[in-house]
């Protein structure tokens, strides 16, 4: 019997999945799983509609399923992420309980809250911060189904992310794409702190390993490989030689970001999240290296692939 696997979200991470999977052969049946049908699929792949925040919805999406990539996003307001992630957790969990699916959840790292070491998927779940408690929040979730043994899940955690079709990315638009157009980039984050970034298709990778991987890899986080971790001035020199031109940038001092906040939503929303910036922000990955693989992409290639998908959009 084949396998079908259903990604619920189409965004840069669940098109690398995609991409990947149908790259691997017809031996799975690959379902797309989002409220509106994107403008185009690879061949193959099969499209049904899903509203997360609507339990027959997600029912009927997850029907036959054996394996759920969640992938999903919402609008990035404190407000929205009370509201819509639990209910969003809670109707997946429902709905792959009763299909018998295993679930790939793929997560960030907000829920460990700040901290000065590197991040380590054994540290505690935080309460501080609206969308960091989010986070912890649909953890406890997914933790409980799976200790209460109602579904197998396991979260692929990374931190920002890069790579071909980012757009809403620190190296983004208003990065990337600015460099591939000859313009300056753009940052509202320290350039010279160190930060870790993965690239889509290392997380889409990490993403195949966990559904082919038994049962014993479920019911815990693991944390998806980076490349050696840099500042984000230095990646941008490394786009900016690809180009051929000497690095423009522009950066917002961080201490700004509160006061903006008060005339700005989206810099509000930032603010928040300033904990990632005002110190190396580094995550450790040793665990998933020792079980998978430990050969992400080097930003050599990353950046040039990335800064190619611009020059040719």
């Amino acid at each position: 019997m084949r396998e079908k696997i259903v990604v619920l979200g189409y965004g840069p991470v669940g098109q690398a999945v995609i991409a990947q999977l149908m790259a691997e052969g017809q031996s799975r049946d690959v379902v797309v799983a989002q409220r509106h049908r994107p403008d185009s699929l690879p061949e193959g792949v099969t499209f049904v509609t899903c509203d997360s925040q609507i339990l027959a919805s997600v029912q009927a999406a997850f029907a036959g399923a054996s394996q759920i990539v969640l992938t999903i996003g919402f609008a990035y307001e404190r407000a929205v992420w009370a509201e819509q992630w639990p209910r969003a957790m809670a109707h997946v969990l429902k709905a792959a309980e009763e299909t018998g699916a295993r679930l790939v959840f793929v997560d960030n790292l907000y829920m460990y809250g700040p901290q000065r070491s590197p991040l380590l998927e054994t540290m505690p779940l935080t309460h501080s911060g609206a969308k960091p408690a989010v986070r912890a929040a649909i953890t406890r979730q997914w933790m409980t189904a799976h200790r209460e043994g109602k579904v197998r899940v396991a979260a692929l955690r990374a931190p920002d992310f890069y790579g071909p079709n980012v757009a809403q990315s620190h190296l983004g638009d208003l990065a990337f794409g600015a460099l591939a157009q000859g313009k300056p980039a753009m940052l509202i984050v320290d350039p010279n702190q160190k930060h870790d970034f993965a690239y889509v298709p290392d997380i889409a990778r990490g993403v195949i390993s966990l559904l082919n991987a038994p049962d014993e890899d479920f019911g815990q986080a693991w944390h998806i490989p980076c490349a050696p971790i840099q500042t984000p001035r230095e990646i941008l020199a490394l786009a900016s030689a690809q180009t051929g031109k000497p690095l423009k940038l522009t950066a917002m001092p961080m201490f700004l970001l509160p006061v903006i906040g008060l005339f700005s939503p989206m810099m509000r929303e930032m603010a928040e999240m300033r904990f990632q910036w005002d110190r190396p922000y580094e995550v450790d990955s040793s665990k998933f290296a020792k079980r998978f693989w430990n050969d992400p992409t080097p930003f050599s290639e990353g950046v040039a692939a990335t800064l190619q998908a611009y020059q040719t959009a």
